[in-house]
């Protein structure tokens, strides 16, 4: 069998012109970052489809762009903002190096997003497929990409062995994506290339995209209207589903914690910022306590009492009832009733999973301590602040939002 690295001379050949030819005629040519392909257009658009679907970005582009049109006012922002508008989009970590590297490239590039991809690669949240695309798509120069469809495409039309994510598969497909460079563009140096060489360079590159995100999908592939279809080693051995190679399945470990919605008589509730690193760093959540497993899915227990108490060491039940809300909530006077046990949420992270038990607390008022500037917020459901927000807070508090018919006048 030949080595992928140096693949069926029939396979390789007229590879580009296929793809830019199907590009042309069933491609992508609408989507929001397409119709002014500046470089931070497209970087800001390869920074959050990053491991999210094209459907699920859109809105979000469009916010962000009218919020943040150019590398200045998003480096002038401040952190919570670029938050607040990534917020239920995920892997947040993507914003806070967005904004990171914005203020590297006002300081350092003189506010000029860098051209070559190991200048890019130097900036934060950064890597070689992402610089890629902005180099090709954004400067018009040729630059290999390996975003996740376009392993899914090389893997199959070449049958590239074994997970991509490993060091040896990724450099064959590095190699891959490097050779099937248009030829034209490819030998030229940049400085000569003619704008419809360059127009190729972003068709290719594009079209690639494209295919793994349209026909070449991870189940259920649309083979027969894929260009590439008569070259394909996969397709043509029946070995479809066997390419890209799996990661090997491994269960994810449970973390269970207890959130403390504390909501005072106004109906604001405190939220804490939390750290700038690690999960959901810099984003605004509830303050929450770890539990044993067992204690989330107990979700059928007895109702949890409460004895009066004029701080957070109160009394919550019995043997399998949460504990109190953490110690940095001590300013809090709660009121004399018991708190309220709502629904679990299941939230999924990359290595773990996080079992929630959402307990609220009615509160009257806190002193000084609770009101530390830049750590805690007192959070208006009804006229929100505009901070990021965990996703599975974003929803605990949207439960808590009133209805629009709570205010409206019995019917006669």
């Amino acid at each position: 069998m030949p080595a992928a690295t140096d693949p069926r001379p029939a396979a390789v050949e007229g590879f580009a012109d296929a793809v830019i030819d199907w590009h042309a005629a069933h491609g992508r040519h609408d989507l929001p970052w397409q119709s002014d392909p500046s470089p931070y257009r497209v970087w800001v658009s390869e920074i959050m489809l990053q491991q999210t679907r094209v459907g699920t970005v859109i809105p979000y582009f469009q916010r962000f762009m009218a919020r943040f049109p150019d590398i200045e006012s998003l480096a002038r922002a401040e952190i919570d903002q670029v938050l607040h508008l990534w917020t239920g989009l995920g892997y947040y970590a993507r914003a806070r190096n967005l904004h990171k590297a914005a203020r590297t490239i006002m300081r350092e590039h003189g506010g000029r997003l860098p051209a070559t991809v190991e200048e890019l690669e130097r900036l934060s949240g950064i890597g070689r497929s992402t610089a890629g695309a902005i180099v090709c798509l954004g400067h018009g120069r040729p630059a290999p990409i390996l975003d996740g469809n376009v392993k899914r495409v090389l893997a199959r039309c070449f049958a590239v062995e074994g997970y991509p994510g490993t060091s040896k598969t990724g450099a064959e497909l590095w190699a891959l994506a490097e050779r099937l460079l248009p030829k034209n563009i490819a030998e030229n140096h940049p400085g000569d290339q003619s704008s419809g060489e360059r127009g190729r360079a972003a068709a290719y590159t594009q079209g690639m995209m494209d295919l793994g995100a349209t026909l070449c999908a991870r189940a259920n592939p649309d083979c027969p209207r894929c260009p590439l279809r008569r070259r394909c080693l996969a397709r043509q051995r029946g070995e479809i589903d066997r390419h890209p190679g799996k990661r090997a399945a491994k269960a994810l470990p449970v973390r269970s914690v207890a959130m403390f919605i504390l909501q005072n008589g106004d109906g604001r509730v405190l939220l804490e910022k939390r750290p700038p690193h690690g999960v959901w760093g810099s984003l605004y959540s509830l303050p929450q306590v770890d539990l044993p497993q067992s204690q989330s899915q107990s979700q059928s227990r007895a109702k949890m009492s409460a004895s009066p108490a004029s701080g957070a060491g109160r009394s919550v039940g019995k043997s399998e009832a949460l504990p109190p809300p953490p110690p940095q909530t001590m300013g809090l006077r709660y009121r004399d009733e018991p708190p309220v046990e709502l629904p679990g949420i299941k939230h999924s992270f990359t290595h773990f999973q996080l079992d929630i038990v959402p307990v609220l607390y009615r509160v009257d008022s806190a002193d000084t301590a609770v009101a530390e500037s830049g750590r805690w917020l007192w959070y208006a459901i009804d006229n929100p602040a505009e901070v990021g927000l965990a996703a599975p807070v974003r929803k605990l508090l949207a439960s808590l939002a009133p209805s629009p018919h709570d205010n409206q006048p019995e019917p006669p």
